[in-house]
């Protein structure tokens, strides 16, 4: 095949590119359309050659191949006797025979020329056969093999499952993809340029930014040091100004007194009284004796300065340099890391997990890396997002969707998005059913009647199984515990539960009328009652430990400080059936009958809640959370379901309606610490949890 091999160029990008090649097509003009137009004889199809089919023109002006003429002459002979004349194959023009037979009739010149110059633009066109030089190669795309049909003898690609085409037609379209993959390969190389170039920029930027932080860090070191110097050179000054004053002020003194003394002497040796001069004889011893004082220096030159182990105070200041400023790299390669999800569900937290690796896929082991996340529904609005390093080469983005819909989530790692981001999910409407909990019966497992429930923040949750007499301890996944019994269940009247300050249970007893306190296995501390007690169904505690009963046959909620009576809310037709009672962040007392109700702590009305729903319905049981969304139980004449409000505004935010596990009169409700709600279905006699936030 080398001497089939040509050369050709193609301008890519303004840029001269060349390759090797086999049978191209250099030409613009359509060479399959020329040949069979010109170079093809009309009679046999064949491609004129300079052999066996040898163009030959007629009178008539019609070029026809010497094979043909040589057969329509062969066809007319009879008896041996060569005909004088032949009818032209094209225009059935009478052509009279030459002497020396068809052979004789001039060769075609316009046909010559034309194969001549085909011949020179366009090596080998037509592949042929190696033993058939008449014969065309043929490409099977099936079975991707070139073949002849003489050499096959016709068996190759006889059936209608195989795709066979000219192989010059072949290697005409894979020129072109050649071509086509060459500038696809050449623009995703300039794109790497330019990714590679723009990451050798920042790199530079980044290594200017780290150089002026660190500058900035040690000037500031410096200008600590020199102040610090200063203060310790300001100090020795001053003291050494101190001593220095002490000394000049005595030296000035002694040159005082020698003054004096020297005046006092002046003319003595002229002086011929003698009691004069006996008197400054002792003026002088006495001054001698005072002058003693002042030959010892007041103040002392000693000046130095203490080193507590220099070596070690050197030790511990490098150390704490090397502390200060601390070059980060990382090793993570953004394409190879991955980020995935759970289900997403409307209003419930999302957690995606990132893991981070190398270039080798290995996994990094740690944190610190620039990661940047953006999460946006397919109108357009972005959803707030927070990611967290989990300093071991893992992140997690939480975020809470809003809105229904397709949403994408881009991961980032310096600024390069990780294998698989964008990512895109459908949030759906639907709260999770996490686990349910019981049925009917009285085995261990089984619920009878059960009101209320509650939940701890050491892991519990305990569901009032009032038709058994006894609370079920179970886990936050709804797992049995234990089971808790106490005389005060007995009657299959307990109808209210709670947990106080303490962490220890309140149960409400209607038939009883006492409120009793448990611990968390289940033995009695204390209880009271009341004389104004008439039917308490339900109990809550405040953040300062009073304690709120509400009275479905009082109609009104009493609130008890150590066991005594000090306030009732209501009592005047507030209240239609009273089902729950809980307190608010501000120490509001929240009611729950038909309608949501919102008290002040001195019992005076603020608000009602979902004031659209009054007269459709009533509610079971409410409760608060810890981010200030109000949970409440509601059932309706046709369907029953959780509503989360948003305590503060009163506002709707969803209801949960279960359509896997219908509600059947759903009753008491409790947070769970862990981002769930659980809910008693009393109808259906079991509990269930929600994942709800």
């Amino acid at each position: 095949m080398d001497n089939n091999r040509l050369t050709i160029q193609s301008f890519i990008d303004g840029k001269v590119v060349s390759m090797s090649s086999t049978l191209v097509e250099t030409i613009s003009i359509n060479y399959e359309d020329f040949s069979e137009s010109f170079l093809t004889c009309s009679t046999c199809l064949c491609t004129y050659d300079g052999c066996e089919h040898t163009p030959k023109l007629l009178p008539c002006s019609h070029t026809v191949c010497l094979q043909c003429l040589t057969r329509i002459l062969a066809s007319a002979t009879r008896n041996d006797e060569i005909p004088s004349s032949f009818r032209c194959p094209i225009c059935r023009e009478s052509i009279n025979v030459p002497r020396g037979g068809v052979s004789a009739l001039p060769p075609s010149f316009i046909v010559n020329q034309l194969l001549d110059l085909m011949a020179t633009q366009r090596r080998e066109v037509i592949p042929k056969c190696g033993l058939h030089s008449s014969q065309e190669l043929l490409f099977c795309e099936t079975c991707d093999t070139v073949f002849c049909v003489r050499c096959t003898e016709g068996l190759h690609g006889g059936g209608s499952d195989h795709t066979v085409i000219p192989f010059a037609v072949a290697i005409k379209r894979m020129s072109e993809i050649l071509l086509y993959r060459a500038n696809e390969c050449i623009g995703k190389l300039r794109d790497a340029d330019t990714v590679v170039s723009q990451e050798i920029r920042n790199l530079e930027q980044s290594r200017e930014d780290v150089a002026e932080s660190i500058e900035r860090i040690f000037n500031e070191i410096y200008i600590l040091i020199d102040r610090k110097k200063e203060e310790v050179l300001t100090s020795l000054n001053r003291i050494k100004d101190e001593k220095k004053e002490v000394l000049e002020n005595q030296l000035s003194q002694i040159h005082a007194e020698r003054s004096k003394v020297e005046r006092d002497c002046e003319g003595l040796q002229y002086q011929m009284e003698v009691r004069n001069i006996t008197m400054k004889i002792n003026d002088l011893k006495s001054r001698i004796d005072g002058i003693s004082a002042l030959l010892e220096p007041k103040e002392n030159s000693f000046l130095s300065y203490e080193e507590d182990d220099l070596s070690s105070t050197l030790n511990e200041v490098n150390n704490t340099l090397d502390g200060i400023v601390k070059i980060r790299t990382s090793k993570t390669h953004p394409s190879a890391c991955i980020v995935e999800m759970d289900d997403c569900h409307l209003h419930v937290e999302v957690s995606a997990s990132l893991v981070t690796c190398d270039i080798n896929v290995k996994q990094c082991c740690a944190g610190g890396d620039p990661v940047s996340a953006h999460v946006q529904h397919e109108s357009g609005s972005v959803v707030k997002c927070n990611v967290i390093d989990n300093n071991n080469g893992t992140y997690e983005i939480r975020f809470r969707p809003k809105i229904c819909g397709e949403h994408a989530l881009s991961v980032r790692i310096f600024g390069r998005h990780v294998k698989n981001s964008p990512m895109s999910f459908i949030c759906d409407g639907k709260i999770p059913l996490k686990s349910v909990y019981g049925s009917k019966g009285t085995n261990m497992h089984q619920l009878s009647q059960p009101v209320d429930v509650v939940a701890d923040n050491n892991g519990f949750v305990y569901v009032l199984d009032t038709g058994n007499d006894r609370i079920h301890k179970l886990n936050y996944d709804l797992k049995r515990e234990e089971i808790i019994t106490n005389d005060c269940l007995i009657g299959r009247s307990s109808t209210g539960i709670c947990i106080n300050e303490s962490d220890n249970l309140l149960v409400v007893n209607w038939r009883s009328k006492f409120v009793t306190e448990l611990t968390s296995v289940g033995e009695k501390l204390s209880s009271f009652t009341c004389t104004a007690f008439e039917e308490p169904v339900a109990v809550a505690c405040s953040s300062r430990g009073q304690i709120l009963i509400a009275d479905t046959g009082r109609g009104s909620v009493f609130v008890f400080d150590n066991g005594k009576l000090v306030k009732k809310i209501g009592g005047n037709g507030q209240f239609n059936l009273l089902a729950g009672v809980t307190c608010g962040p501000n120490r509001e007392v929240i009611c729950a009958d038909s309608r949501l109700q919102v008290f002040s702590q001195n019992g005076d009305f603020l608000r009602e809640i979902y004031t659209e729903g009054k007269g459709k319905g009533r509610y079971g049981g409410i409760a608060l959370d810890p981010h200030g969304h109000l949970l409440a139980t509601r059932i309706e004449r046709s369907r029953s379901f959780v509503q989360v409000f948003e305590f503060k505004t009163g506002v709707l935010l969803f209801q949960i309606e279960c359509e896997e596990a219908k509600f059947r009169r759903p009753a008491g409700i409790a947070y769970v610490p862990d981002g769930c709600l659980v809910a008693v279905d009393l109808g259906n006699e079991c509990l269930k949890r929600f994942r709800y936030f």
